[in-house]
């Protein structure tokens, strides 16, 4: 009973190991999850400088 205890213990250690160890790196779909969050961030930065940026010019005036 021990024997089939450690057994079996010791097969799903040595999967669970190998599961782990198989998957190395990120995948295609996580590179572009991560592309899309960067290029909205970098959008709404842009957008919100530009109109800031365009409001302090508007105040600009220059003499005739």
């Amino acid at each position: 009973m021990l024997v089939r205890l450690y057994v079996h213990a010791q097969t799903r250690w040595d999967g669970l190991r190998a599961r782990f160890e198989h998957e190395g790196g990120a995948t295609a779909v996580e590179y572009a999850i991560m592309l899309a969050f960067i290029a909205a961030v970098i959008v709404v930065s842009v957008t919100f400088l530009g109109h800031m940026t365009n409001s302090e010019f508007q105040k600009v005036k220059f003499p005739p």
